[in-house]
């Protein structure tokens, strides 16, 4: 397909998500939701770990970045083994972040200011120092069946697992318990004993924890690992992927049929949309936002969107595309997922960066860290932005010593930097400070990246020209009409370089062309986007050099290596201009 045009005008809530309200059900459709990973954002007590009083001092940067709503990582009672997704108890708050009133205070705060919080949900499994996993090993009913539980299989005498499934975290899913003399499963940690979802009781006891936390104020839940929760009734052996070169025990080495995308999966999504929805009709409250962590092929990915989810999350830019990447890669991605979005009215997402995969500036380059941004914030629905994305954060090379992140422990002081999230994961930079400005503390749960000293947010607030002054150029663009509302055509202009125009009746066109070669060329974007032979520069990424407001002829547009830039008319770029 060489042209994509997709119309946004006159779009409303899907059929699962249309129940009749009288709040806004349409806030979150075009917002920006902005990650904060708690332990990394800011430390106000000086223990090395960020807190929600430290969020709560930086509510003022997340209304900065042009956020509707924030979504905090997992904050959860656990015994942090992975660090908050191995929850011990789903209605508390870990004293490492504070308490519940802190909590509820960083709810008051936000919702003043017009933020909405978007809290992590883990369903797949619970800390097996949950009250629930230690009355399921002693069989107190209901306890007993809230997880997945197996005998052995027993050969010439010798204990083996029930089956060949294997863990993400490598080697087998299953672990011996030896008071109950079963086995139970853990796709995750052998200290995350995956919940059984077939048991009634488990269901309602999910739904209560959400009732929970709704009942408290939060604006919706991101779903943890969506698609893991559920497995195949008979426990059949997975069969091999074909993946070559994978050490012994990798998760990729099967081909996860019977643990992961299966169809009950989704009929407990749309339950809990239904709760969602029947509780916003009930307090007559905005809608309550669901969005959904799936790392799978697009088919069952987009499915989502049929159950009740708002925004399953589109990783093309995380996972489906790196630096070796061209134009045309970048194109039949994005007309990928834009084909692939069921018929009816579902918005698009574009997620930058997150907690699990490298940094957009490290995937792509620091030539390129604004690539991202600039494509997520033009692109028509909803833009995913990781703390630090905004400013250009680049992953840190932590040690073999410094490692904590029990999936690249698990694969040991060799291979743990390909497995490790740590690198992604350390402290915001918020000034040239000691650490940052992140803590006092003598040693942070991470170390900081030592090129805080230059990249950092007060240095960017202040240049000219910065990675998050370009971002806060796109959070204006996405304010108009064209941007929300507009067309969407997606063209390749050249073998190296994409062109995107959105347009909209009775409004100048915008029009973002990046360049995916490392060498500068010259295009002819007036011919093959059919735009105006004078456009003006509104915003570029930073190491491009391009100066914004300087005007520019789009039939010998000459564009700099790994540049991206945003055009537009000089009445349309002062309009921006004079929005707050």
């Amino acid at each position: 397909m060489s042209l994509r045009v997709v119309a946004l005008l006159g779009l409303f809530l899907g059929s699962l998500v249309t129940s009749v309200l009288t709040a806004d059900q349409n806030w979150w459709r075009h917002a920006i939701v902005y990650q904060v990973y708690p332990r990394s954002y800011k430390d106000s007590n000086g223990d090395g770990v960020g807190d929600l009083k430290g969020i709560l001092s930086k509510l003022d940067h997340i209304k900065d970045t042009g956020a509707a709503a924030f979504w905090i990582s997992p904050i959860n009672r656990s015994p942090m083994v992975d660090f908050g997704y191995d929850v011990s108890n789903f209605t508390d708050i870990d004293p490492i972040y504070g308490t519940l009133a802190d909590f509820e205070d960083l709810i008051a705060q936000a919702n003043s200011v017009g933020l909405k919080i978007i809290l992590d949900f883990v369903p797949n499994h619970s800390s097996t120092q949950h009250e629930w996993f230690q009355k399921s090993v002693k069989r107190i009913k209901p306890y007993d069946e809230y997880y997945v539980w197996k005998d052995a299989k027993v050969v010439d005498g010798k204990r083996y697992p029930p089956n060949n499934w294997l863990s993400i975290f490598s080697g087998t899913a299953w672990e011996w318990n030896e008071e109950r003399q079963q086995y139970y499963l853990h796709q995750f940690g052998p200290t995350q004993a995956d919940l059984n979802y077939r048991s009634s009781y488990l269901n309602q006891e999910m739904k209560n924890a959400l009732q929970f936390w709704l009942e408290r104020g939060i604006g919706g839940f991101r779903i943890d690992a969506a698609n893991f929760m559920f497995e195949d009734s008979q426990f059949l052996d997975e069969p091999p992927s074909n993946i070559t070169g994978l050490t012994p025990g990798d998760s990729d080495s099967l081909d996860h049929i019977y643990t992961q995308n299966l169809q009950q999966t989704y009929e407990v999504i749309k339950s809990w949309r239904e709760l969602l929805n029947e509780y916003a009709k009930e307090h007559d409250t905005d809608l309550k936002l669901m969005l959904t962590e799936v790392y799978a092929p697009i088919n069952d990915v987009t499915k989502y969107y049929r159950y009740g989810v708002n925004v399953p999350f589109n990783f093309m830019f995380v996972t489906g595309l790196n630096n070796q990447s061209t134009a045309a890669d970048f194109k039949k991605s994005i007309d990928t997922w834009i084909d692939n979005i069921p018929s009816g009215d579902y918005m698009p997402n574009w997620v930058v960066g997150n907690h699990d995969n490298p940094r957009a500036a490290t995937r792509f380059g620091t030539l390129r860290a604004d690539q991202t941004s600039i494509l997520a914030m033009t692109l028509p629905g909803v833009a995913v932005v990781y703390n630090g994305d905004e400013i250009g954060m680049e992953d840190t090379d932590v040690s073999w010593e410094d490692t904590v992140d029990p999936s690249g422990l698990s694969a040991g002081p060799i291979q743990y930097k390909i497995k490790s999230r740590d690198p992604e994961r350390t402290p915001f930079q918020w000034d040239d400070t000691k650490d940052a400005g992140f803590s006092t503390a003598s040693k942070t749960w991470l170390p900081i990246n030592p090129n805080y000293k230059t990249l950092n947010l007060a240095a960017e607030e202040k240049a000219p020209v910065s990675h998050y002054s370009v971002f806060k150029d796109l959070v204006k663009l996405r304010k108009l009409p064209v941007l929300q509302n507009g067309s969407l055509e997606n063209v390749l202009v050249t073998d190296s370089v994409l062109g995107i125009v959105r347009r909209l009746k009775d409004s100048p066109p915008v029009v973002i062309l990046v360049n995916f070669s490392d060498s500068p060329t010259v295009v002819d974007a007036q011919s093959k986007l059919e735009i105006p032979q004078e456009l003006s520069v509104y915003t570029a990424s930073v190491y491009s050099k391009i100066q914004a407001g300087s005007p520019v002829d789009t039939s010998k547009l000459s564009l700099p290596g790994a540049a991206s830039v945003v055009l537009s008319t000089p009445e349309l770029i002062k309009e921006v201009q004079t929005l707050s």
